[in-house]
Parts: structure tokens; C-alpha cells; sequence
């Protein structure tokens, strides 16, 4: 039995997603999404117009004729939410925790995509695949995959972005629009984004803290890593030692997004303490003018 203030959070995040969906997002999403997957119709005959990048040499051969392949746009795309639940989710210094945000942008991304009739899958992973959902279409779908972010209790704390992205190229055969939210407080993972993004397309969204890029002057802080559970006692008057972890953060980051663009991976950041409206759409209409 679904706990009364779950219902009641996913009624809420429904509301709060329903004007963006309907009124911006949706032509926004079916503009970028829509159209950029086609399948196979059939071989005809050569007309005069027909683009010779499309000539069937093999059928043309055996005919003596010029015959074309002929494709039309798919009619339904699938999205895969591939969403961290490790413990580090659990942190969040402004208004919501890490793990809100990502649950509400998953809302809003699942809404626009039934909109236009497509089908929508969830997994959810930490250092292990911990539950999957198969995509499917319609609004009772989508509430239960909103349900499952909000209610599912990971068995692990820590993060293993390789293993689910490896999971996901196991079980989705066909080609999809795979969502990846994460902090990627984590490593190890470029082998299997490089093959995954090779099969799907991968659009990461990474979610951050202001405070785990940089840390205020407050005097004795004791920090606890969420995912190992190590300790840490630091005295944040040391000015040397915040540059330092401000460095090592920037620098982090700046890797992490140098290798999302050599794999030709598009990428939206999040701040837990600034709206996630305007980077979602800088990122929709960066992606349109990619395709004009």
C-alpha cells in the first residue's frame, strides 16, 4: 500500500509540471525529439527528385533499374530515465536535496514525452541496477514511474554509472532517448557512456551543490561522506585549504564535461539553488539549432 503523502507528492509535482509540459516544453521537446529517428519503409523504383544518397546499389544491381530506400519517421520514440539514487542524492544546502530536483525533472521530461505519444522507461541505479521499469506509454505510466522515485528505497549507497548504463544496453535493443541524471560524484564510467551513446542518444544532466563546489568561511565543519560514511573534520577559516577544494571541484567538473563533448554528448547543469527551467531550455534550443 502507497503511503497517502506519496499520492499527495505526485498530485503536487503533476500540478507543478503540467504548465511547463503543456505550455512550454512539449513543442519544445517534440521540435528537438521528433523526426530524428526514422525506419525503413520500402524499396521502390527511381523517380526523377529522388535523392541519389538514397539508391539501393544492391537491388539496383539485381533489377538493372535504379530502385531508392524509402523511410519515414518513426512513429513513437522511447525515454529511458536513467536516474542516481546513491546516498549522495541525499544533500542539498538550498531549497530542495539533490534527489527532489532530479525527481521533478524526470516528471517534467516523462509528461512531454506521453504528450507526443511516447513511450517512457525508468531505471533507477546506485552501485547496483536496483529497479527497472519497462517503457510503456500513457499518464497512469508516468505517474507510476514518478510514484517509484519518490517512494523506492535503494538497497545500496554508493554509485556505479558503468553498471547501469551496461544494464541499459543489455535490455533496450531499440534505440532511445536516454536521460542520465546524476551528480557523477563518481568515476570509471567512460568506456560504457562512449558504447551506450553509440547505440542511444545520452543527454546527461548533472545536478550539483553550490557547496560542493565551494565551501564558506563557518569555522569547524565536520563532513561525512553519504556514500562511504568517512568522516572528516576540516577548519573552513584555512583560505588555502577552501582554494584548494575549489580548485580540485572546477577542475573535476571541467574534465568530466571535457570528455562529455569529445563522446559528442549533450549535457544540461543543474544547481540546487537556482531554477532548472533555464538550463532545460537553453539545452532544447541549442539542440534545435543543431539540427536546422
Amino acid at each position: 500500500m502507497i503511503p497517502k503523502e506519496i499520492l499527495q507528492k505526485v498530485r503536487q509535482i503533476e500540478i507543478r509540471t503540467k504548465h511547463l509540459v503543456n505550455d512550454v516544453f512539449s513543442g519544445e521537446y517534440h521540435s528537438v525529439f521528433k523526426g530524428r529517428g526514422m525506419e525503413f519503409a520500402e524499396v521502390r523504383e527511381y523517380q526523377p527528385g529522388d535523392d541519389i544518397r538514397t539508391i539501393d546499389w544492391n537491388v539496383t544491381a539485381r533489377t538493372g533499374r535504379p530502385h531508392v530506400k524509402r523511410f519515414i519517421e518513426e512513429r513513437e520514440l522511447t525515454v529511458m530515465l536513467l536516474v542516481d539514487t546513491s546516498a549522495s542524492g541525499e544533500f542539498g544546502t538550498a531549497t530542495r536535496m539533490k534527489g527532489e530536483i532530479a525527481v521533478e525533472l524526470c516528471a517534467l521530461l516523462a509528461f512531454s514525452a506521453i504528450k507526443n505519444n511516447d513511450r517512457v522507461g525508468l531505471l533507477i541505479f546506485t552501485d547496483q541496477v536496483e529497479r527497472f521499469i519497462p517503457p510503456k506509454k500513457g499518464r497512469k505510466h508516468v505517474l507510476r514511474v514518478i510514484r517509484e522515485l519518490l517512494y523506492f528505497q535503494p538497497a545500496h549507497t554508493g554509485t556505479d554509472i558503468a553498471r547501469a548504463l551496461e544494464y541499459l544496453n543489455r535490455v533496450m535493443t531499440r534505440r532511445s532517448i536516454v536521460f542520465l541524471v546524476s551528480d557523477f560524484l563518481t568515476t570509471g564510467y567512460a568506456t560504457a557512456l562512449r558504447l551506450a551513446n553509440q547505440r542511444h542518444d545520452v543527454v546527461a544532466i548533472t545536478i550539483t551543490d553550490p557547496r560542493e563546489v565551494e565551501i564558506p568561511r563557518v569555522g569547524l565543519l565536520e563532513l561525512e561522506d553519504a556514500e562511504t560514511g568517512v568522516e572528516l573534520l576540516i577548519d573552513t577559516y584555512d583560505d588555502t585549504w577552501r582554494a584548494e577544494f575549489r580548485a580540485r571541484s572546477l577542475r573535476e567538473r571541467e574534465e568530466r564535461d571535457r570528455r562529455f563533448r569529445t563522446m559528442s554528448i549533450d549535457v544540461v547543469h543543474v544547481m540546487t539553488d537556482r531554477p532548472y527551467i533555464e538550463p532545460l531550455i537553453n539545452f532544447f534550443r541549442a539542440r534545435e539549432r543543431q539540427f536546422r
